[in-house]
């Protein structure tokens, strides 16, 4: 089961690289904000209808809940934004693995600590070893971008 968990989570991640990629084009034409509007609009619709036809029974509605826990979308908007004008400059792949690095740190702290109600996982070695090969894939993939900077490829419309 956690093989297909694992599996799945890549594909959420794949699925975050492709938008990246649309989001960067559309925001080139229309604007950051304007994008980031966009595709929080067409996500809720989406949601909106997963909801709808597939959603069950569940113990607590949002009204239920303590405020602070609905603040979890406003974390979003500025990953939208930031990747939309960070994929301009930098490209996909280094705005992804710089966005990966920051998840790792933030949620080994989350982990830790056991912050916003989740289980504390402690912070192993194994675990520490894990984010110093992120900061190193990171490193060299700065080093990369700055020995070659090809042009951007366009896509006509």
């Amino acid at each position: 089961m956690e093989f297909i968990i694992v599996m799945l989570t890549m594909v959420g991640g794949a699925c975050i690289s492709v938008q990246s990629a649309v989001n960067s084009t559309l925001g080139r034409k229309i604007g950051a904000y304007e994008c980031a509007f966009v595709s929080f609009t067409a996500g809720a619709l989406v949601t909106g209808l997963l909801i709808l036809f597939f959603d069950g029974e569940h113990s607590a509605t949002v009204w239920d809940v303590p405020t602070w826990k609905l603040l979890g979308a406003f974390f979003g908007v500025p990953y939208i934004v930031v990747m939309v004008l960070a994929t301009q400059k930098i490209g996909i792949a280094f705005a992804s693995v710089s966005v990966v690095l920051g998840q790792c740190l933030m949620s080994m702290i989350i982990d830790q600590y056991g912050m916003f109600d989740n289980t504390i996982v402690p912070l192993t070695e194994n675990r520490f070893i894990a984010l110093l090969f992120l900061i190193l894939s990171l490193y060299f993939m700065f080093q990369s971008e700055k020995q070659t900077s090809p042009a951007p490829i366009t896509v006509k419309e």
